[in-house]
């Protein structure tokens, strides 16, 4: 089946709290980027006509600044080009949003107070153009030892029995983090960076999340070790030699990899190039053989 005809509902489904998802979804930080709006509302429109419909987002996925560190011109938030994109929204389409850092300049990675987290989602709601959030993420800025998201996801939780939030995760935690957070309201997901060669130290998150019924939501999952910078063109000759195998790109391998760590595992990979959209979706339907998975490690 050619790229283009390959839906995300190849990669299957998971209930994310009350709403199913494909398990192949989109994520908009790289959007921002590009100062074309046009070729970024044309690729959000594409994503949806493909099936996506879970799109992971930020209140501080902007450009200039952001936590791309690029770009020139006037702000160019994700949150608005998803609006401005897809407004009315599919009654099927479920948008996930962070909140948590500070990405000022001179406050880089400073964790965002209760109020400033009020203030944050109530961001996201104006400028998704929403009256609720389907899934919003706290996330956090993670320290060596032992720290507390207790605070800050209780905020959360109360703007959840508010009904601004419908479903609350994590992201950037380890397994002391997510219990703390499940005694005092229900999380739905947690996304991390995780890949083929990234944080590996996460499959025991990874795995727990699966025994209690979590989505886990990597992401960098092409990037790899590129992080924001993105995606390179180096791969080991194991992700080469399954590629070849598949007649497919590295880059879908690495995705495939990805969705084939545990029926909770959803995939949220980013682009502005709508050739590289398809070709991440038809990743859905790559079915990696035993000795594949043993060969990729």
């Amino acid at each position: 089946m050619p790229v283009e005809e390959i839906t995300a509902s190849a990669a299957g489904n998971w209930l994310l709290g009350d709403r199913t998802v494909h398990r192949m979804g989109f994520g908009s930080m790289r959007l921002t980027a590009d100062p074309d709006r046009a070729r970024a509302i044309r690729v959000l429109r594409r994503a949806v006509d493909l099936g996506v419909n879970h799109i992971d987002t930020a209140a501080f996925y902007v450009s200039p600044g952001g936590p791309l560190g690029v770009g020139t011109g006037s702000p160019r938030y994700a949150t608005e080009l998803i609006r401005e994109a897809l407004a009315p929204y599919p009654d099927d389409l479920v948008i996930t949003t962070k909140v948590g850092p500070s990405f000022d300049e001179a406050t880089q990675h400073r964790e965002l107070t209760q109020a400033e987290l009020r203030r944050e989602v109530e961001e996201n709601l104006r400028r998704l153009g929403r009256d609720h959030l389907d899934v919003v993420n706290l996330r956090i800025v993670r320290r060596p030892g032992k720290d507390s998201v207790a605070e800050r996801f209780a905020a959360l939780a109360e703007l959840r029995d508010a009904g601004l939030i419908r479903h609350l995760g994590l992201s950037n935690v380890r397994v002391d983090h997510l219990d703390e957070a499940r005694d005092i309201a229900p999380v739905v997901c947690v996304q991390n960076a995780y890949a083929l060669d990234v944080n590996r130290w996460a499959d025991e998150l990874l795995r727990v999340c699966g025994e209690r019924g979590i989505a886990f939501v990597p992401f960098f999952a092409i990037a790899g070790p590129g992080r924001e910078s993105g995606a390179g063109g180096e791969h080991d000759d194991a992700v080469r030699a399954v590629a070849h195998a598949h007649g497919a790109t590295a880059h879908q391998i690495r995705l495939a990899w990805t969705l084939h760590q545990g029926p909770h595992v959803l995939a949220i990979p980013g682009t502005g190039n709508p050739e590289h959209l398809a070709q991440n979706v038809a990743a859905g339907a790559i079915r990696l053989t035993p000795e594949d998975l043993a060969r990729l490690g």
